[in-house]
């Protein structure tokens, strides 16, 4: 199942926003906030978790990238490298976002392990060179509106929650260079192969990290590690580094936050972790900022056109 190599990464980003792309991409978010929940439940280090989740996830995701006739043959150096440090991105944002999960609660380690909903949209303004349209401007500012009132109740709770949300916020950096990296891998391999082998590379790190820690790394109970590596890794990051191949970074980025909004329910029904009316009018913005960037707009201004010209 292979795609037509192309010669080099595109500087340009995706612009297809066809239903079943989006579709996919709510999906993603969907699977990938039961995570923390996940964490929460197993019996092993927060980093140990991380390593059973892609550990797992390895042997399903192989024996289906084979199965489907993809061999890694033809890739050039430069893309193997780019898989590799995408893997270690990868390793760097799960040990961090889940040594966060126990100290935060659930909505804030997901809305602050999800800032690249902020980072990877100025990412792709970047590449683009060019400037966000009204519409897609007016559209995060309702997001981050939206972030922000997802996120109040980290403020009354910061002596407890600090760390936890510290962690956090430096997975989501780290996740954000790991959706550059295989937004660039997907311009040459298909979504499996390229989820495969960074979850590969992403396995011993983290396994390394969770043994110098000192964490229990051998389970006693399967169920919440299984549930992790086939929710979040195999379902979850195959639609997500889908959606990365046919979606710009604005709707990928705003999409992000579904996820709080998913786990803040979660952390409600679990854990008694009360949802106020400050958590359901973010989530109502965030919505709406998904519908404003669904819809087609004029092309972005270009950043040079606004640049001061340089003196002869």
């Amino acid at each position: 199942m292979h795609e037509h190599p192309r010669p080099s990464f595109s500087s340009r980003p995706p612009s297809d926003s066809s239903p079943v792309a989006l579709a996919a991409l709510f999906a993603a978010n969907a699977a990938l906030a039961f995570g923390p929940w996940f964490v929460r439940l197993a019996d092993v280090g927060p980093v140990s978790v991380g390593f059973w989740r892609v550990a797992l996830a390895v042997p399903v995701l192989l024996a289906i990238t084979w199965g489907s006739g993809w061999r890694p043959t033809g890739m050039r150096r430069a893309l193997w490298i780019t898989v590799a440090v995408g893997g270690f991105c990868f390793a760097a944002d799960l040990g961090g976002w889940n040594a966060g999960i126990l100290r935060t609660t659930l909505a804030n380690s997901t809305l602050f392990g999800n800032s690249a909903t902020l980072f990877y949209p100025i990412y792709g303004f970047l590449i683009a060179r060019a400037l966000p349209t009204r519409t897609q401007a007016f559209a995060l500012l309702l997001a981050a509106i939206g972030a922000a009132l997802l996120l109040g109740r980290s403020y009354e709770l910061s002596p407890r929650n600090f760390a936890g949300d510290a962690l956090c916020l430096g997975a989501g950096i780290l996740y954000t260079g790991y959706l550059i990296l295989m937004a660039r891998a997907r311009t040459e391999l298909a979504p499996l192969p390229a989820l495969t082998l960074s979850s590969i590379a992403a396995t011993a790190p983290l396994l390394l990290c969770a043994i110098v820690l000192g964490e229990q790394v051998w389970p006693r109970h399967w169920g919440p590690l299984v549930g992790i590596a086939l929710s979040s890794q195999v379902l979850g990051q195959s639609l997500m580094i889908y959606a990365l191949g046919k979606l710009p970074p604005l709707i990928v980025g705003i999409a992000l936050l579904t996820q709080p909004i998913i786990a803040a329910t979660v952390g409600w029904l679990a854990y008694g972790e009360t949802l106020g009316a400050a958590d359901l009018t973010g989530a109502a913005l965030v919505a709406v900022a998904l519908v404003l960037v669904r819809r087609r707009a004029p092309a972005a201004l270009p950043i040079q056109s606004i640049a001061p010209r340089a003196e002869p």
